[in-house]
């Protein structure tokens, strides 16, 4: 754990110091931190943005070392989760660090109180928990624990840093009992195996019913376990049982004896090759919790389930599951069922507010919903009445919200124009003002106050204040369409006239997977060479139409931004990225070229033909934003945010901030290309990949046609030449690529499978 911490904060440009013990076998006394830290590196996906971030983790040892923290201005302690171990440690660290300095330990559930007694006032002022969550890169979450003498200002300022700077989110936590994260976590997945054992579900089919179907992860629960260790999930678990001896549903934290069974036989999930699954050549066995025999992974038989899948929106889904009286739907409902009211009663035990909860499960365990915000979801008087009908106890709390009157634990609200939420308090049974989050724009609280400016099916126009226009995507992972292309002209138009600034962002769960590939294959099926050659003058028209906007365009990707989505981020004047931005134009992976003009903005970018014959033809992808600049899908003035909360308000700032001295783009008539020669060389690297059986005979093909816009079309020697004639070239290899059958097939694998076929 400690060095997926130092990883992360070397992604964020801050030099770590990652000691451990020195190993006894070991001639290197450094060999622990070392092994810690080649581990993280080995790890898929990586806890680093970039190799080059691994430079920034210095290692060491604690009987050699442990002085140089006196340099540090923050020191985590991240050892096992043992208190005479870490109280051991912080008795030896202590004296050495700087009297400035940070000090915090990362337990997961040890109280505080008991770390620190003892230690000096200096000390106490100066510890708390702040509990990181695995990975540190990718998991959200980061728990604040003061302990009994903790400056708050010390405790504010941690804070502050962890947002901004590491792109946490921050929640403050009482000195209970595995904090709020760990204790909500471990009674959901301890509820998903109780009701597995009494109603006789299998592994295969909790997993279906407990990942994105209802707002989690896709690890979902056996997945998770097998990811995070039974072993380790079960020592949480009992510690959790051992330290919470009043609460009432203390007895679901004892593993199950099949659990233990497996932990005796060493099935402790992906560390050991097998748990609730395990490979077997290129698929997987799921166990059979009854027999701990292992079986063919089996897709479930979930009639309603299916049906579910069809339901995009996710309240109106999980309304749908709960109220199916088949298999599926009593299994979802007595899971949230027992959810929900487990987290009421825990109010104000392990939290003052709702709030607190909500986030720590969304930002620590991926849920899409927090406990209240899916108690909402589903109806708060219709769900507290059907639990009352099945002759259960109502939290005391919610019997208190029915009798004032309260219909959720949010509400909409607003002020003079301003988007605002409203949170039931418990403790003075009224609602109360969530209080602003400086630099934080949520879509939809805007959209709720002012309204759209203008919409289709595809997009929308958002006034986002300040003299900001935002144009949001929000088709299926916001694939673009005609109407999205529609929309663009717009937001353009409609900035000219009365706004400073466009941004183009969205708050779904991917900026934009590329084109439609849906209704482009249905055209090709049906030979509609006209139709296809009309959108893909379209779209070049739209991302002409950023590129020469009269005011600036900032574009904010984020997640999966791909093909058509990556195009039109690269046409915009900035770029305002997600730390976590996996963009690549990943076109030949179905097929084709980049044909909106990405091949076009690549040569122009990168001002080398075989780089983009490199970057295009391999379909790559980056890791992170951090290595899209290494790509050069980013360029040096373009912006990186590491809290993806911030990111749309860091984009709208960025662009205001353009707006004064603001020159539009214009088209260019002076590219230079390589001509035959280029396509040449080109070729011979294709034919090479080829014959050393990296590529396919097809990837062959495409190289081919990529070479030839990339050259300028075979030109005779070195010319320069227009955007527009490169668009030319792109349209014309882009049309006949799709006249090919491997191109179809290609794109039909895709659509099925959603992954790459190579033919």
């Amino acid at each position: 754990m400690g060095s997926r911490i130092a990883a992360h904060f070397a992604n964020a440009g801050v030099p770590a110091l990652l000691l451990d013990i020195p190993l006894p076998d070991e001639k290197d006394r450094n060999a622990a931190a070392r092994k810690g830290l080649e581990a993280a590196s080995r790890q898929k996906p990586s806890p680093f943005f970039t190799d080059a971030a691994k430079n920034l983790v210095e290692i060491g040892n604690f009987e050699d070392d442990l002085p140089k923290i006196a340099a540090c201005d923050w020191v985590i302690e991240a050892i096992i989760e043992n208190l005479d171990a870490k109280r051991a440690l912080w008795r030896q660290a202590a004296p050495l660090a700087s009297r400035e300095a940070i000090l915090s330990t990362n337990t997961s559930g040890i109280p505080l109180a008991k770390l620190a007694e003892g230690f000096p006032p200096d000390f106490g002022r100066r510890f708390f928990g702040t509990h990181f969550f695995n990975p540190p890169r990718y998991l959200h979450l980061v728990e604040l624990i003061p302990g009994p003498a903790t400056d708050p200002a010390l405790l504010e300022s941690a804070a502050e840093f962890c947002d901004r700077r590491l792109g946490k989110g921050c929640v403050p936590c009482k000195d209970t009992p595995n904090f709020i994260a760990n204790r909500i976590g471990s009674f959901f997945g301890a509820t998903a195996h109780k009701i597995m054992v009494e109603d006789g579900y299998t592994v295969e089919e909790v997993d279906e019913l407990t990942g994105p179907l209802i707002g989690l992860p896709r690890s979902a629960s056996f997945r998770l376990l097998d990811i995070v260790g039974l072993d380790i999930w079960a020592h949480v678990a009992r510690n959790l049982f051992e330290g919470a001896p009043g609460d009432p549903w203390r007895e679901r934290f004892i593993p199950p004896a099949f659990i233990d069974e497996m932990i005796r036989q060493g099935r402790l999930g992906e560390k050991t090759g097998q748990g609730f699954y395990r490979r077997a050549g290129r698929s997987f066995e799921a166990i059979d919790w009854k027999t701990l025999e292992y079986h063919p992974r089996r897709t479930p038989e979930l009639p309603s389930v299916e049906t579910a899948k069809n339901i995009e929106d996710l309240p109106a889904r999980l309304r749908f599951l709960v109220q199916a009286g088949d298999r599926a739907g009593r299994y979802v409902w007595k899971l949230l069922r027992d959810l929900i009211v487990y987290a009421a009663e825990k109010v104000p035990e392990i939290s003052d507010r709702t709030v607190e909860i909500d986030r720590a499960m969304r930002w620590g365990y991926a849920f899409r919903m927090g406990p209240f915000e899916l108690w909402d979801a589903l109806g708060f008087e219709p769900v507290a009445r059907r639990i009352a009908e099945e002759g259960r106890p109502l939290p005391a709390q919610v019997s208190a919200m029915l009798s004032a009157g309260a219909a959720s634990f949010y509400r909409p609200a607003d002020f003079c124009g301003q988007p605002q939420t409203e949170y039931f308090d418990l403790a003075s049974n009224a609602y109360r003002q969530l209080e602003e989050r400086p630099g934080i724009v949520r879509l939809d609280e805007v959209k709720r106050a002012r309204g759209v400016v203008r919409q289709n099916a595809g997009a929308s126009l958002i006034d986002l204040g300040d003299g900001a226009l935002c144009l949001e995507f929000h088709s299926k992972m916001n694939a673009i369409g005609d109407d999205a292309l529609r929309m663009i002209h717009a937001a353009v138009d409609e900035t000219a006239r009365n706004f400073e600034a466009l941004v183009i962002a969205n708050q779904g769960e991917a900026f934009s997977a590329g084109a439609n590939l849906m209704l482009l294959l249905l055209a090709a099926e049906e030979g509609d060479w006209d139709q296809i050659d009309f959108f893909l003058r379209s779209f070049q028209q739209a991302n002409m139409t950023i590129r020469c906007a009269p005011k600036p365009v900032v574009a904010a990707p984020f997640g999966h931004t791909l093909g058509g989505g990556a195009e039109i981020a690269l046409h915009a004047a900035r770029m305002q990225a997600s730390a976590e931005l996996y963009m690549g134009l990943v076109e030949a992976g179905v097929g084709l070229i980049p044909a909106g003009g990405g091949t076009k903005e690549m040569l122009i970018r990168l001002g080398d033909a075989e780089r983009a014959f490199e970057l295009i033809g391999y379909a790559k992808v980056s890791a992170s934003a951090a290595d899209a600049r290494r790509l050069g899908l980013l360029a040096a003035a373009d912006g990186v945010t590491m809290n993806p909360e911030r990111l749309l308000g860091d984009a709208k700032q960025l662009a205001l901030s353009m707006a004064p001295a603001y020159l539009p783009g214009h088209i260019r008539t002076d590219i230079p290309v390589g001509g035959e020669a280029a396509y040449a060389a080109l070729r011979l690297g294709a034919w090479l990949a080829r014959q050393g059986e990296y590529i396919s005979d097809y990837d062959l093909t495409i190289a081919e046609k990529l070479a030839y816009v990339l050259s300028g079309g075979r030109l005779t020697g070195r010319q320069t030449v227009s955007e527009q004639y490169l668009l030319d070239l792109e349209r014309e290899a882009f049309l006949s690529l799709c006249g090919n059958e491997k191109t179809r097939d290609r794109i039909r694998h895709m659509l099925k499978t959603g992954k790459p076929l190579r033919n």
